[in-house]
């Protein structure tokens, strides 16, 4: 917000030198203006004078001072300094960061969301999990991932795609099939041999129990596992479903793998990889030649079974995405699909598609643990924590908060402990308790019958403490913020954010009282309040977070 201003101010002033000969236009978008690392060098930072320097092959510091001067009259600017071989510190005048919050409060639920996306059609796939059981926590880390990214991308102007491949073919749905009806067999008395790598879940037996319920033993001699494996596939989608729902996360589509096998995609992918000279024929399998591609050996696409490998309809999965004329496709799949991009990314190449448009985000496993150790929740219905298991046990809020707040490729240790406090130890407490302090304060106000202030009529000059200061300066980073976390694919640091901007305000109200016997420090006080109750708001809700008003 400011920091864009005074980007516009810095490349005005670029210009302006280039027009009087200063410098040529070699450095024209290579400067960058950023936060400084340390407090006391100012509000903001610039590197032009070195980039500059380096394209010009002159002096940095001389450079600098000659841009230090002509930045110094701009009315946003307060101080200029010059540190280092040529760095700009900048100060920005209070004035202006006082009148941000006007703009704050107007923009109401608008502030922090911009056009940056340009209405760019983005698919996002995350979840995808088999069908094979409920949705364990790694699935649900990855379900919090996607949907939280997808949030982030619509907040920035995305034209933004919900998609959930159901991995509904191959080996583990007949062994799926197979597991249901052992145990339907079993149920009803009858011998049975349970697949050696068969789903163990209470959740099978809870399915075959439905099928003796529909058909009592008239499936007995079944052989085809197809009865089994489409009740087993509808239960297991039903509570799939009704998990995500729980989570408040939508899809706009479930596309089903068997419709690649349907629809001949499977063979027309084959079929082109080989007149493009890529596939080949040995020990009676199909190879695809990524060697081609950088690869140290090829791999197997077709089985000597017959039976494809996984890449294979994944390759043809991603030759249908492109095929739907998306600008970017975001993959979110789990750490153990490592070894697997590499081969679909050459598949998408040698089929003619840019793998470039595509970005794949990996993220790491989930462990639980309580008293320090990790622990291993009892379950009924499969033998994995379920995210239903979790949910009811620490909650929604803390699951969605949790699940954001590390790096995606970082090992998620989810504190049960932790979660379940109620105190400001526990960090999306510590946030949400923030919000509810703010309209705590403002029922107070109400109350005394302060009525809430207008900004126009109000001395913002009262606000001129360090603390407040340093509040409007973070709630000025909030569009920033989300637009890196959005384009980065990165929510872990806009929950980093959220937590910062709590950590701050929970200070300043420990410092400093809001409503005074001074009726115009009050009023001052209660419009930076006001600013502040629509970040933390817009920050909870943009991601799928609840903002309790009472707590």
């Amino acid at each position: 917000m400011i920091r864009s201003r005074l980007k516009k101010v810095l490349d005005g002033c670029f210009d302006q030198g280039v027009a009087e000969g200063l410098w040529t236009g070699a450095a024209a978008g290579k400067f960058a203006v950023e936060l400084p690392k340390h407090e006391g060098m100012g509000d903001f930072s610039t590197n032009i004078a070195l980039v500059l320097a380096g394209t010009e092959k002159k002096n940095p510091r001389e450079l600098a001072k000659t841009i230090a001067t002509r930045l110094a009259e701009d009315t946003l600017i307060d101080r200029v300094d010059i540190a280092g071989p040529g760095f700009i510190n900048i100060s920005i005048k209070h004035d202006v960061w006082r009148g941000l919050i006007p703009t704050i409060i107007g923009e109401g639920e608008a502030f922090g969301k911009s056009t940056v996306g340009g209405n760019r059609r983005v698919m996002v796939e995350f979840v995808s999990a088999n069908p094979t059981g409920p949705l364990s926590i790694g699935h649900g880390r990855q379900a919090i991932l996607g949907d939280s990214i997808a949030r982030l991308l619509e907040a920035t102007g995305h034209d933004v795609y919900r998609e959930y491949y159901f991995n509904d073919a191959g080996r583990q749905m007949r062994v799926l099939g197979e597991s249901t009806r052992a145990r339907y067999l079993e149920l009803l008395g009858e011998k049975f041999d349970f697949p050696e790598d068969g789903y163990q879940g209470e959740y099978i037996v809870d399915i075959a129990r439905t099928l003796v319920e529909a058909h009592g033993d008239a499936l007995k001699n079944h052989e085809d596992v197809k009865p089994f494996k489409e009740q087993a596939e509808k239960h297991i989608f039903k509570d799939i479903s009704g998990t995500l729902e729980r989570m408040g996360i939508i899809f706009d589509n479930y596309f089903n793998e068997h419709s690649l096998y349907e629809s001949g995609q499977i063979d027309a992918v084959v079929a082109e990889l080989r007149a493009k000279g890529y596939v080949y024929e040995k020990d009676n399998a199909v190879w695809f030649k990524t060697t081609e591609f950088g690869h140290e050996q090829d791999r197997v696409i077709i089985k000597s079974s017959g039976e494809p490998t996984y890449r294979l309809p994944d390759i043809a999965y991603h030759r249908e995405k492109f095929k739907r004329n998306f600008d970017w496709l975001i993959d979110i799949f789990g750490s153990d699909h490592i070894a697997t991009v590499p081969d679909v990314m050459a598949g998408v190449k040698a089929l003619g598609y840019d793998p470039a448009k595509v970005t794949v985000v990996l993220h790491q496993f989930v462990t639980l643990t309580r008293d320090g150790k990790q622990v291993k929740m009892s379950t009924r219905k499969a033998n994995f924590v379920t995210v239903d298991e979790l949910v009811d046990e620490v909650g929604i809020d803390p699951v969605r908060f949790f699940f954001m707040m590390r790096k995606a490729d970082s090992q998620l240790e989810f504190d049960l402990d932790l979660a379940t406090r109620q105190s400001q130890e526990n960090p999306v407490y510590y946030v949400q308790y923030g919000y509810a302090r703010l309209c705590s304060i403002l029922r107070q106000a109400a109350e005394k019958g302060i009525a809430e202030p207008d900004f126009a009529e109000v001395d913002a000059t009262l606000l001129k403490e360090p603390e407040e200061l340093k509040l409007l300066k973070t709630l000025s980073s909030f569009p920033a913020t989300i637009e890196s976390s959005a384009l980065e694919l990165a929510p872990h640091k806009y929950i980093y954010y959220l937590m910062e901007l709590a950590g701050q305000l929970h200070s300043y109200y420990n410092k400093h009282k809001v409503i005074t016997d001074d009726a115009g420090l009050t009023r001052a006080r209660l419009c930076l309040i006001l600013a502040l109750r629509v970040v933390l708001k817009n920050g909870l809700t943009m991601v799928g977070l609840s903002a309790p008003e009472r707590m």
